[in-house]
C-alpha cells in the first residue's frame, strides 16, 4: 500500500519533488511533527517523500531549488534542514546565507500534542521558531517580506523544570514563503512602472522592449523605493 501512495509523487527534469495537479501539500503543525520530523529524525519511513533535505544557508529564500518554473514565488516551501551550528563549540545554528541572514522574531510557540487531555509541559512535542529574512550584512540588513517558520522535535526530561525541554535529532522542518500582500504590492509597482515607460515611449513614438523575466527575478525587500516614476535600463530595450 505504501508503495501505491509514493508513485502520486513524481520529479520533474530537474529531481524536484512534484505533486499531481489538483493535490496540495496542507500538513498541520502536529503532522508535520509526528508523521514527518519525527520520522526523519528516528529514520522512520516517510508517508511521502515530498520534502526534500535542503540546506538553508545554501540558498537565499527566492533561489531555493524547484522556485522558478515549479512552485512560484505564492508556493510555501517545506524542507529537512540539518542543524548546522555557527561556531564549532557552540549550540547556535548558522543563519547566514549568501545574500542576507535569518534573523529570529518573537518568542518561540510550543506545540503540544491534541493527543492528550491535558495541557501540561510533559506533553509539549516541538518548537516552532519564525524567523524573518534580511538582506545584506547583519545588524544592518534590510528586512524582506520572506518568512520561515523552523519546527523542532523536543522532549521534556521527568526531572526537569516547567521550562526546560531537549532537541531530539540532527534535523528541523522548514516552513519558507512570502507574505502575499508583498507579492501582490510587487506585482501592483511593475505594473505602474511599465505603464509610465509605455505612456513616454508613445509620446516620444519610440517603440520598446521589456525583459519581463528580468522584472520579477530581483528580490523586493520592505525597504525598495515605491516610485513607480521609471524602471531601470537594465529591463527595457529602445528600438
Amino acid at each position: 500500500m505504501m508503495s501505491k501512495k509514493m508513485r502520486f509523487v513524481k520529479k520533474n527534469k530537474n529531481g524536484v519533488r512534484l505533486l499531481p495537479p489538483g493535490f496540495r501539500f496542507q500538513p498541520t503543525e502536529e503532522e508535520l511533527l509526528f508523521q514527518y520530523l519525527k520520522c526523519k529524525v528516528f529514520s522512520f519511513q516517510l508517508p511521502a517523500s515530498i520534502i526534500p533535505e535542503i540546506n538553508v544557508c545554501n540558498y537565499d529564500p527566492w533561489d531555493l531549488p524547484g522556485n522558478n518554473n515549479n512552485y512560484g514565488e505564492q508556493e510555501e516551501r517545506y524542507l529537512f534542514s540539518s542543524k548546522e551550528v555557527k561556531y564549532r563549540n557552540g549550540n547556535r545554528m548558522n543563519r547566514i546565507t549568501k545574500s542576507g541572514y535569518w534573523k529570529a522574531t518573537g518568542s518561540d510557540k510550543r506545540i503540544i500534542s491534541t493527543s492528550c487531555n491535558n495541557n501540561n509541559n510533559s506533553n509539549i512535542v516541538g518548537i516552532r521558531k519564525t524567523l524573518v529574512f534580511y538582506h545584506g550584512k547583519s545588524p544592518n540588513g534590510s528586512r524582506t517580506h520572506w518568512i520561515m517558520r523552523e519546527y523542532r522535535l523536543v522532549t521534556t526530561p521527568s526531572n526537569s523544570s516547567q521550562k526546560y525541554v531537549e532537541d531530539l535529532g540532527n534535523w528541523v522542518l522548514c516552513r519558507i514563503f512570502k507574505k502575499k500582500r508583498s507579492i501582490e504590492s510587487q506585482h501592483h509597482m511593475v505594473n505602474n512602472k511599465i505603464n509610465n515607460v509605455v505612456e513616454v515611449a508613445n509620446n516620444n513614438n519610440k517603440p520598446i522592449f521589456f525583459d519581463f523575466m528580468r522584472l520579477y527575478d530581483s528580490p523586493i525587500s520592505s525597504s525598495s523605493s515605491s516610485s513607480s516614476s521609471c524602471l531601470s535600463s537594465d529591463f527595457i530595450t529602445q528600438v
